[in-house]
């Protein structure tokens, strides 16, 4: 058994299977595809379920696979144990329906024994305890020695998950000698310790379980393996974890030499540097595949893997960012595997370092608040309260915090926090509906026996159609009627269904005496195509010749605005830089909106040489020209493809003249001159890192040229000026005299603070030295609240002021203490947060002046009677 290297293991196995008549696909993406049951792809069966299941047709029945992995269950332990990981490949060999235990077992064997060479000695096999096939076949067919065959139970040896496809499995593991092991005599396949290492997993999917206990044979049983390749790597290289594997060993070698600690001196520090290790890899693949920073879902794991690995280099004492840095050993490491990682290059290396720099921006201050409030807490627990904060004005992701106050021996209120979290969300965004396909088809709703439809729209706004499925209430019927909603199923369609951010066609369908409006094109994963239907005439049959038209006009909008958003593109990379990559899209008939990778606010000076670089290829009229190629070709011509998406063998490119080539299923125009004129309504952004822009085309830009007209006139008429030139410069006079107003208010309101504060000085008495003045107002703001509590700033050193500020039912508290009061204790941001408390409020300030919300307006008297003790009890004689 000879060393070999992690990135040879891999095409070693590949080879292997594709001598054995499978076809090698490239990894999936991480980001599952029409699977909402998974954040992130975590398995290598993961993005072929629908394989397995009979819903999608795979290309072939024999498949092979490294795939791309993301666990994250334990991320806390990553680092901790040398064991844990959140990026791993798993290698795979699939039948649906061909080869089954009999070529599974051989290939396995073949594979280690022959071609890695392992000793079989050192090879143990274990089987379900009540699978006699596979014993047999292990022993008498491939030549197993009985005594290397082990039978565990179910919970170890029989795959299933809930109802559906499952079996028994076996799995074959190497030993690793006895001095990995535990000492005890009954070490054996299956005990906890270190010796005998699973290494594959080969998984006979033969049984369909109904989910209540009952186990029917397949017609077709499958073949579903699992092998983790930095596991497999360890043992070809006798090593004791991933962290020591060549290509990972390569990647923490470059985080040593940044930080300047070395891997095996302190145990503390090998911690980080696997943290930074493990996460820097999930990171960089995750984000190749189209992962965006966020706060929820897997742009939240992105984010919290960034921030955790952030984190541990500090605690190696380096604060700068360095991260992005060793993106560029992963992707040196993998991309002869992962060619996307060379692809995104740019990008993954912006995005990570502007991402690592904002959170250093907030890291330090964060952690002074974190430690000050652990120095002080008497019962070990974080409140949700200040957890939240840490969470939204510091940037820490809650189970970051949970991880640091558990070193400190601290817990979380996360009860309170979630509360605190849900209320943000609530308030910031309404709820979400999914108003898709899914919304108007059951379960029960079987399209098995359709046929992909044909789409024609290409080429003809018109098809002569027949009606294949009506679908009404979820359930497929064979007629509908006038009033009726459904959706209609056509063997072939102009209509082109929502995809790629170009929404779905609309039109008619009519047929004799049948008059159907469509308001929406939808399609589902196996391209049959669903026309949202209003039948406003007649009756609909299934089996009825029809006639399927497109709304002309509006297709021709969406084409127009479809190129824009190609030229767009093109026309971003050229001005702010090759990092920019599509991260989304919406092309309607009245808008386009083009979200892209880019880091800060783009400036006027960028947005219009982006507009005139868009104009200028649109009236030099080139001819847009599209076609279907190899994807290999494709990419030769330069094409850009959709971030994130998976292509087939075969894929349609959009050209424009020698100014943009993508990838491209959408609808556009055939020369760039019909597009008309392009004028960009708005920039900003959507997310970290991902801006947006707003644009318009053709007879969307005449009417943003009339609205804004009509804006300008309207608006010199309610100001009376008479000539529109002087609108400007009107305007900036209003401004002046407004401003000049605001100043003369401003004036008003000091003189009525000053008259109101010399009423209460007037009644106050000395006590202890200091005198304490308190008093209510309705309708007073903020503003002169302050302005109050200066006048005793600046006049008045032995005073306390506190005042409350009423407007409707929200409540300010402000409180002042003078330089001798403070002098004597008196602490204004003490006091007002005393005060408030009392009226179900919090807040605070500095010692000389300081303000308070509250929430009870009935408390507000009962808050003030309380000063006088309140300040008493904090200045001395």
């Amino acid at each position: 058994m000879e060393w070999t290297g992690l990135n040879e293991l891999r095409e070693k196995f590949l080879e292997f299977f594709e001598s054995k008549g499978h076809l090698r696909l490239p990894s999936f993406s991480l980001i599952p595809k029409d699977d909402n049951s998974l954040l992130l792809i975590n398995s290598g069966m993961a993005p072929m379920k629908k394989y397995f299941t009979g819903e999608i047709t795979p290309p072939r029945t024999r498949v092979t696979t490294c795939q791309k992995c993301i666990r994250t269950p334990d991320i806390e332990r990553v680092g901790i144990t040398a064991r844990h990981g959140t990026f791993f490949e798993m290698l795979g060999n699939f039948s649906f329906g061909d080869y089954f235990k009999h070529e599974a077992t051989a290939w396995a064997w073949e594979f280690f024994t022959e071609v890695l060479k392992m000793p079989k000695e050192l090879l143990y096999c274990s089987i379900y305890e009540d699978d006699e096939e596979t014993y047999k076949i292990w022993t008498e067919e491939v030549g197993v020695d009985p005594s290397h065959i082990v039978r565990l139970g179910k919970e170890d040896n029989f795959w299933e998950h809930g109802p559906g496809p499952c079996g028994p499995c076996t799995e074959i593991y190497f030993d690793r000698g006895a001095d990995k092991g535990c000492g005890s005599p009954d070490c054996h396949v299956g005990c906890e310790c270190d010796r005998f290492v699973e290494v594959w997993n080969v998984v006979f999917s033969q049984f369909e379980n109904d989910g209540n206990g009952n186990y029917t044979p397949l017609e077709h049983p499958n073949i579903d393996t699992g092998m983790g390749l930095e596991r497999l790597a360890c043992v070809m290289q006798g090593v004791d974890n991933l962290f020591l594997v060549d290509t990972v060993q390569n990647i923490m070698k470059q985080i040593s030499s940044i930080v300047g600690v070395n891997y095996g001196d302190d145990e503390k520090k090998d911690i980080s540097l696997r943290v930074i290790t493990d996460h820097v890899r999930s990171t960089t693949f995750m984000i190749a595949d189209g992962v965006m920073p966020s706060n929820e879902g897997r742009g939240y794991v992105l984010r919290r893997l960034l921030r955790r690995a952030c984190r541990h280099g500090i605690l190696l004492g380096y604060s700068k960012p360095f991260l992005y840095k060793v993106c560029e050993t992963v992707i040196k490491e993998n991309e002869k595997a992962y060619p996307e990682l060379l692809e995104k290059k740019d990008l993954i290396i912006k995005l990570m370092r502007v991402e690592e720099e904002n959170f250093l921006k907030t890291i330090n201050q964060g952690m002074e608040m974190l430690n000050a409030i652990a120095d002080k807490s008497d019962n070990m627990v974080l409140s949700g309260e200040d957890a939240f904060k840490l969470n939204d004005t510091y940037g820490f992701p809650i189970d970051l915090t949970m991880e640091i106050v558990s070193e400190k021996g601290m817990k979380i209120d996360l009860d309170r926090f979630h509360e605190l979290l849900k209320e943000q969300k609530e308030r910031s965004r309404a709820s979400r509906k999914n108003a898709g396909a899914d919304a108007w088809i059951s379960d029960s709703t079987d399209l098995s026996e359709i046929p992909e439809t044909e789409f024609t729209g290409y080429t003809d706004y018109t098809a002569q159609s027949k009606v294949l499925a009506i679908i009404k209430d979820g359930e497929k019927c064979d007629s509908a009627y006038e009033g009726d909603n459904v959706i209609i199923v056509l063997d072939k369609t102009p209509f082109y269904a929502e995809s790629g951010g170009q929404v779905g066609d609309t039109g008619v369908i009519t047929g004799s005496g049948i008059e159907i409006s469509v308001s929406n094109t939808e399609k589902t994963p196996t391209k049959i195509f669903l026309h949202y239907c209003d039948i406003t005439n007649g009756v609909i049959q299934t089996g009825d010749e029809v006639t399927a038209s497109i709304n002309v006009e509006r297709r021709k909008d969406i084409a127009r605005n479809h190129t824009a958003a190609h030229l767009l593109q093109a026309a971003l990379r050229q001005v702010l830089g090759t990092h920019v990559e599509q991260a989304g899209q919406l092309v309607s008939d009245d808008i386009l909106r083009f979200d892209f990778t880019h880091f800060s606010a783009m400036t006027a000076k960028e947005m219009t040489e982006v507009e005139n670089l868009v104009n200028k290829v649109i009236f030099e009229a080139m001819n847009v020209e599209t076609r279907e190629m190899p994807i290999a070709e494709a990419k030769k011509l330069g094409a850009m493809a959709l971030f994130g998406e998976k292509y087939g063998d075969i894929v349609r490119v959009v050209k424009a003249g020698d100014f943009s080539v993508e990838f491209c299923g959408g609808t556009h125009v055939d020369n760039t001159a019909k597009i008309g004129l392009f004028k960009i309504r708005q920039e900003g952004s959507v997310a970290a890192g991902v801006r947006r822009i707003e644009a318009v085309t053709g007879r969307g830009v005449i009417e943003l040229l009339n609205n804004s007209i009509y804006t300008l006139v309207s608006s010199a008429e309610a100001l009376k000026i008479g000539n529109i030139k002087d609108f400007a410069s009107r305007c900036e006079q209003i401004a002046g005299e407004l401003k000049e107003k605001d100043r003369e208010i401003d004036a008003l309101n000091r003189k009525l603070a000053s008259s109101k504060i010399d009423e209460l000085f007037a009644n106050a008495k000395f006590e202890k030295g200091v005198r304490i003045i308190s008093a209510a107002f309705n309708d007073i703001n903020a503003d002169m609240l302050r302005t109050m509590c200066q006048r005793v700033l600046d006049s008045a050193p032995k005073t306390v002021v506190v005042i409350a500020g009423m407007n409707g039912d929200k409540v300010t508290f402000a409180c002042a203490c003078g330089e001798e009061a403070r002098a004597k204790g008196a602490n204004a941001g003490k006091i007002v947060k005393a005060v408030a408390s009392v009226a179900g409020g919090n807040g605070g300030g500095k010692p000389d002046l300081a303000m308070a919300g509250a929430k009870d307006v009935t408390k507000v008297d009962e808050a003030l009677l309380q000063v006088r003790k309140i300040v008493l009890d904090m200045v001395s004689e």
